[in-house]
């Protein structure tokens, strides 16, 4: 099955599941983040829309841990940039019907918290065909390096998702479920559980 149909199929299967919500946990995702070293000041997420996991509550309890919150704004010439928000700020509503902020403040981000509409254990992420975040992680890719979280559910797992060069897999994917996040840094995995927290 080619992307389309894959994006289709996966798109209609998360309408018929809108009723079921995500708890982010977000003290336990920053404490996994403490725990790995991972240091961060500015944090990347996106304004959710069309029955997305919400990660506005991470997001603000970040801002509450001092990070800098950016959401994206996709420019005319479709390049993408991440751009200082607060859930006090004003949003407009771009092309593709997504609310972006206001602010032109450019942040580049150490973590991005990333929409998906499938993945797969290689890490790799279906998104929505505009290309948007794997154009902004190629433009940045020699300025600095970003871990990008991805935002799931555990029925959006594919067996294998078709990729191309242009592709850029996730570090880490989040969902519901035991044992359905995987993580890579270095050569090291590790298995996040929502309810119970973490373990390796």
């Amino acid at each position: 099955m080619n992307k389309s149909k894959l994006r289709s199929k996966i798109l209609n299967l998360r309408k018929k599941n809108s009723y079921k919500k995500l708890s982010l946990y977000p003290e336990r995702i920053y404490q996994f983040l403490k725990k790995n070293k991972i240091n961060f000041k500015n944090v990347g997420g996106y304004y959710p829309c069309n029955h997305e996991i919400d990660d506005l509550d991470m997001l603000n309890f970040l801002r509450n841990k001092k990070a800098n919150i950016s959401l994206p704004i996709i420019r005319e010439n479709n390049q993408m940039d991440f751009f200082e928000w607060t859930n006090k700020d004003p949003l407009k509503i771009n092309k593709y019907g997504i609310a972006e902020p206001i602010s032109v403040k450019k942040i580049y981000p150490d973590i991005i918290f990333v929409p998906l509409v499938a993945y797969d254990d290689d890490l790799n992420r279906l998104g929505y065909g505009g290309g948007f975040y794997d154009r902004y992680l190629e433009k940045i890719a020699n300025t600095k390096k970003i871990l990008k979280i991805g935002l799931g559910f555990s029925y959006q797992e594919l067996n294998k998702i078709p990729i191309n060069k242009y592709d850029k897999k996730l570090d880490l994917i989040i969902t519901e479920k035991k044992k359905k996040l995987l993580e890579r840094l270095g050569e090291k995995k590790i298995i996040f559980t929502l309810k119970n927290g973490f373990r390796c």
